[in-house]
């Protein structure tokens, strides 16, 4: 393969020691120079290929630091309840969608509201039954941590009257103890073990394209162990076209060990990440794990999914093994236990342990995070979504919520995601939340707490840099310097220089990963 020259563009490298350059050169998938054009074609030779950018920006292929693509894939397919306004709508679509589906398979989908629906209203089994008896639909909530299931999904999961609560989960029951339908975290675990897709290999092929498009060139994936085979399917087919870090269900810990796989462990394309474990619930179910009860619910703070004394116990025994934790936290309390698990376990060379989402906080808790060496993954469109939720279910507590400016001051590092299917994994909606902390339409005026809004180039380095250091990968992602790997994307605007309303609405032109052109606007 000759070298290749991409040249004519304004390339942001997100390099500190040359910080703007005007054309790369690439030899294999691999940045050999970076600089003026000069420069560049000095060192690639004249045998070298000529790309031409047309004066496009360039940034770093931004990667999303926490993402389910596996799910995100199945969406694309999937009922999807995110904008239905009340139950009789969410119904109307869940009967369209399943009159299109073949006896006997899962109706997907989800990501309902009912926090926004008018009237407000928890839904149940018999609703579903009532448009789709014989189909078995299990629709997670959008924060994915409360299902709604039918009566043929309870069926099929062994769900009945006399099944217990597990511990970490609750079955929310009728009067006469009979199960509603609704599910909440650890309770839905047998449904998503049922929940599995036969095309999952088709289904990524065609998300990537989509992520591509996007400008995402790496994803930490958050899915199964059947994600993680479809992926190596894709990689061995060499059909693999953007990096994927690999995420460990808790449940597969055992056997991820006894397999001798370790954090870090693949190649540039493919590789193991760390085990995810989940410490609470979620803001939108009322399940995440807070210090103070939630406003005008008293006695509720939430639900502890995974015990404090088993947390450090996963955390010794995957530390112990060579693969980094992350370990989802919302509520301030479950924040507060995970960072005391860490501590209890002491050091892990070579590891990066990370908290994921770290959405409200106790003030002194983030120096605690740096001192520790603790990563903050987090999603930045989560704060604009939740911003109504917030206010209300947690007034008057005391709180560091999505706390970004106050983690940099402090030394923690930042990683930014998605979280999507949850949210859109767009990430210039992501940099736009980070730098301005409104919605998209701009409200609040002048941001929700506006004292935690980061630069652009902050935000931009916590989905460049930030993400693959959370991996371990800084010293070959995340900035265009000669060396690093050659992912990057010419978009139509330059973040730099450009207001974060002109952000928002960015377009990708080009998308390379591994010095090769992947997706290319038509």
């Amino acid at each position: 393969m000759s070298i290749r020259v991409y040249r004519n563009a304004a390339i942001r490298t997100g390099d500190s020691g040359n910080p703007s350059a005007q054309a790369m050169a690439v030899d294999g998938e691999r940045l050999l120079a970076v600089g003026t054009e000069a420069e560049v074609r000095e060192a690639a030779g004249p045998g070298a290929e000529l790309i031409d950018l047309e004066g496009a920006a360039v940034l770093p292929g931004l990667y999303d630091a926490h993402i389910h693509t596996a799910q995100y894939a199945q969406s694309l397919d999937a009922v999807d309840l995110r904008d239905v306004r009340s139950l009789d709508d969410a119904l109307a679509r869940v009967a369209a969608h399943a009159a299109r589906l073949r006896p006997g398979a899962w109706l997907f989908g989800g990501r309902w509201n009912s926090n926004t629906w008018d009237p407000p209203a928890q839904p149940d089994r018999y609703a579903l039954d009532s448009v789709c008896p014989e189909l078995p639909v299990a629709l997670p909530s959008i924060d994915g941590h409360t299902v709604w299931a039918n009566s043929a999904a309870l069926r099929l999961a062994g769900i009945d009257a006399g099944t217990p609560d597990p511990v970490g989960g609750e079955i929310v029951r009728d009067a006469s103890g009979e199960p509603t339908g609704i599910l909440r975290e650890s309770a839905s675990y047998p449904l998503r073990d049922l929940m599995v897709s036969a095309d999952l290999r088709d289904q990524l092929r065609a998300a990537q394209e989509e992520l591509l498009a996007l400008g995402l060139t790496s994803v930490h994936d958050i899915d199964g162990e059947d994600c993680r085979a479809a992926y190596r399917q894709l990689h061995a087919d060499g059909e693999l076209k953007l990096r994927v870090h690999k995420a460990i269900p808790m449940i597969h810990l055992d056997a991820a060990i006894a397999e001798g796989r370790r954090t870090g462990q693949g190649d540039d394309w493919f590789r193991t990440g760390p085990v995810k474990i989940f410490s609470d619930g979620a803001l939108g179910s009322h399940t995440c794990h807070m210090s103070e009860s939630f406003a005008g619910e008293q006695g509720n703070v939430g639900i502890a999914v995974t015990p404090y004394e088993d947390l450090v116990k996963l955390f010794a025994r995957a530390a112990g093994a060579g693969i980094a934790v992350a370990t989802h936290a919302i509520g301030d309390q479950a924040n507060h236990l995970v960072i005391d698990a860490y501590e209890a376990i002491g050091p892990t060379s070579g590891l990066r342990h990370r908290i994921e989402h770290a959405q409200h906080l106790r003030p002194g808790d983030l120096a605690r995070m740096a001192r520790l060496g603790i990563v903050a993954s987090m999603q930045p469109v989560h704060c604009t979504s939740d911003i109504d939720l917030v206010d209300s279910l947690l007034a008057g507590h005391e709180l560091a919520s999505y706390a970004w400016r106050g983690m940099l001051n402090a030394g923690v590092a930042l990683a930014f995601g998605s979280d999507a299917p949850v949210e859109h994994p767009d990430p210039f909606a992501a940099l736009y939340a980070a730098v301005t902390r409104t919605r998209p339409d701009g409200t609040p005026a002048g941001g929700w707490q506006p004292e935690q809004r980061l630069s652009m180039a902050e935000a931009i380095t916590a989905h460049t840099l930030g993400a693959a250091y959370a991996a371990g990968e800084e010293d070959h992602k995340g900035v265009l310097a000669p060396g690093k790997l050659a992912d990057f994307i010419a978009v139509d605007t330059d973040p730099y220089r450009e207001s974060a309303d002109a952000v928002l609405r960015t377009q990708v032109l080009t998308t390379v990963v591994g010095g090769d052109v992947r997706w290319r606007r038509i």
